[in-house]
Parts: structure tokens; sequence; C-alpha cells
């Protein structure tokens, strides 16, 4: 059985790797809209606002491990949804990176006018380390694939299959460790705020 697993693993690290230019695509472009996030808060605070309050009205009174399996819960459906998206010739992965990019640029810049570029760095730890790698992997494949479509005549259902278990196999041996690790941290953190 630790073999199986041992090889699933290496299968997972060798399709990550052969994934790297479409994970790489999707990082450039949230890191873009980050940026724009940043630079016009202004322009889009009315649509986000009523989103980011709808997200703290559903964890206030939350408890610890509550806080911890709400965030994961939402971590899990967005890293999911990233995957099967792709399905949509890779159009929803883009567009699911250039709304969290967005989102995340625009919390940023509110949260530098009230809190020290320190205790920003602080908050973003289990975002940048575990959760925001997590779901530019599950874009990155997203992205990836709808790829199979151009497969050689004959084996097309053949790389359908192929990419959808690797897809599978890396979303529950790196995705997943990597979201509960990070709705942990966060939880903690935001419990001890």
């Amino acid at each position: 059985k630790s073999l199986s697993i041992r090889k699933q693993y290496k299968e997972s690290l060798s399709y990550l790797k052969e994934s790297f230019t479409h994970i790489l695509i999707i990082t450039i472009i949230f890191l873009a809209f980050i940026l724009i996030g940043i630079l016009s808060a202004d322009f889009i605070s009315q649509f986000i606002d009523p989103i980011i309050k709808d997200i703290i009205d559903q964890t206030i009174g939350l408890s610890t491990t509550e806080l911890i399996l709400f965030i994961l819960q939402n971590n899990l459906q967005t890293s999911f949804f990233s995957y099967i998206s792709g399905i949509a010739f890779g159009i929803l992965p883009i567009f699911i990176t250039i709304t969290n990019g967005i989102v995340i640029g625009y919390v940023i810049n509110i949260a530098s006018s009230n809190l020290s570029t320190l205790t920003i760095l602080y908050s973003f730890i289990p975002h940048g380390i575990f959760e925001i790698p997590a779901l530019l992997i599950s874009l990155g494949l997203g992205l990836k694939f709808p790829g199979f479509i151009f497969a050689k005549r004959g084996k097309i259902i053949k790389e359908l299959k192929r990419r959808f278990y690797n897809s599978i196999n890396i979303f529950l041996l790196i995705v997943l460790p990597l979201l509960i690790i990070a709705a942990i941290i966060e939880g903690i953190l935001i419990a001890l705020i």
C-alpha cells in the first residue's frame, strides 16, 4: 500500500512538473490582478465590500474548530471547482484567477491603510505558503485539462483519462493537505485576533 501511495505521489509530482507552464500563466495573471485590485480599490469597493461583509457575517461567533472547518470548506469548494471548470476550455479558471487576484489586491489596499506592512505579511502567511499555491495549482491544472482535445486521433479518451486521474491524484495528495494546513493556521490566527 505504501508503495502504491509513493507511486501515486511520484506520478503527481511528474504531472505537476508537466503542468508548470499552465500554473505559471495562472500565477502571472493572479499577480497582475492583485496589482489591479490594489490600484483600483476605490472603483471596485462597491462590488467587493458586500462579499467581504457576507463572509465576515458568516464567521462571527464561530469557535476555532468551526472557523477552521468553514475556511477549509470554502477553500475546498474553490479549488475543486477550479479543476472542474477547466472543462469549459480554460475560460473559467482564468476568470476565477482574475476574481481572486482583484479581491486579494483590494484587501491588501484596505489593510495597508489600517495595518503595518509586517502585520499584513503576518496575516498572509497561511495564504501565501499554503492556500494560494494550492489554489494556483488547481487553477493551472484546470487550465491544462481541456488540452486533451489536441491529442492524436484515437488517443483523446486515453489523454482525457490520464489528465483526470493525475488531477485527482494531485488534488488528494498535494492540494488537500495544503488546504488543511492553511485552514488550521488561518482559523487559529483569526481566533487569536
